[in-house]
């Protein structure tokens, strides 16, 4: 894969709308002939992966811009999720002119579990170079022994554990979805140097209705795998938990091998199944990092930016997905910044090979060349480190 060179960016106009802070809850056309196509804006169709705004259009320009910044930023929760984790002034602070770093962690928030009782299974960092012309997707293995350092807000004395665990001991005593997502941050910051200028928490159950909204994506199945977490019942798929209460005849999901239009339950499914996978973890990881840019690859070629309608049902959708922290920039500043990354240059990068690296206790570690990997992140070099290492770049099908 050709990675690209940075270029200048033009100075952008800013017509949009800001709306109040809100606190989170507890738990959440082708191009004419001889003319080059238009780079769909990245950024746009990114506020899918981590509730900003969809609104920048392909082609037909820009529909609504005041209203549906507006309308977007009411549409999503936001909360201060990365605490004392924000960019320092030496580190850009809260100004976009510099790379831009965002914490996206994925959880799984069915009504039966309680709001404390979660883990962050999806750790991805979202780099976006200084240039502000390309998007990087770096997978931290949720599995991956860290030091987790004491948090007051849940009463957590520090220890070691799994990243994923990181977001469990946040949310203790108290300390709710915001506290998970700020001692992950302040771990992985310890872990890997790096710092956040924004974050999401993305909640699976309801990033089913975000990937609906979209009337499906289109995912390349690499590997067969049987689902763990779904059955089908009478023709419909359901959890297991569910399924057992019914008392009726289960048929197991099988994802087969190919290329084909999937619907969010099915979407989803699968990027969620690491059991039966050939590279367990590492192969969910890559997984997730492919239905990120599938969904964004549909936005921006269905039409849903240049439709009102489609933009409210995505808005209202994507309000039950997420909880928002744009480091106290507001959100329109962010979209307009990024309108010139495409759906295109978003960049699937694997970390330990893409398989399981063991350390001394036995216990999941970070390789040498990881390492080197996040430091690029946190100096803006990445572009750099994958020319001289480009097996990091994962395979999208």
């Amino acid at each position: 894969m050709t990675v690209q060179t940075p270029r200048r960016v033009s100075s952008l106009d800013r017509d949009a709308v800001t709306a109040p802070r809100r606190t989170a809850p507890a738990g959440p056309a082708k191009p004419a002939a001889g003319r080059k196509k238009r780079r769909d804006p990245l950024w746009a169709k990114a506020t899918l992966v981590f509730g900003a705004v969809l609104m920048m259009a392909s082609g037909a320009g820009i529909v609504g811009t005041k209203w549906v910044v507006s309308s977007a930023t009411n549409a999503v929760t936001q909360d201060d999720l990365l605490g004392g984790t924000k960019k320092t002034a030496a580190e850009g602070g809260n100004s976009l002119k510099g790379p831009i770093d965002l914490l996206l962690m994925g959880v799984d928030a069915r009504k039966r579990w309680a709001v404390d009782d979660l883990h962050a299974d999806t750790i991805i960092i979202l780099h976006i170079p200084a240039s502000h012309d390309q998007a990087y997707l770096v997978s931290v293995p949720r599995d991956t022994e860290v030091q987790v350092p004491p948090f007051a807000k849940s009463k957590y004395p520090g220890g070691t554990a799994k990243a994923t665990e990181a977001f469990f001991h946040g949310a203790q005593n108290g300390g709710g979805w915001a506290g998970g997502a700020q001692l992950m941050a302040q771990t992985l910051k310890n872990t890997t140097g790096i710092s956040f200028d924004g974050a999401a928490i993305i909640d699976f159950n309801g990033f089913k209705g975000v990937i609906d909204a979209l009337k499906g994506v289109k995912m390349c199945v690499d590997q067969r795998v049987k689902s763990h977490h779904m059955v089908m019942v009478g023709g419909k798929p359901m959890y297991l938990a569910e399924a057992r209460k019914t008392g009726r005849a289960q048929t197991p999901i099988w994802h087969e091998k190919g290329c084909r239009d999937m619907e969010g339950w099915e979407a989803l499914d699968y990027a969620r199944q690491r059991y039966g996978l050939e590279k367990g973890d590492y192969d969910r990881q890559r997984h997730q990092q492919q239905l990120i840019k599938a969904m964004a690859k549909k936005a921006s070629n269905s039409g849903v930016l240049t439709n009102p309608v489609k933009v409210s049902a995505l808005m209202k959708a994507a309000g039950k997905a997420f909880v928002l922290d744009t480091g106290g920039v507001p959100v329109a500043d962010f979209i307009f910044t990024l309108k010139g990354v495409a759906a295109n240059d978003l960049v699937l990068l694997r970390s330990n090979d893409g398989s399981f690296a063991g350390n001394q206790n036995g216990r999941e570690a970070i390789t040498p060349k990881t390492m080197a990997m996040y430091r690029a992140v946190k100096q803006d070099k990445l572009a750099d480190f994958i020319i001289g290492n480009p097996d990091v770049v994962a395979k999208e099908k």
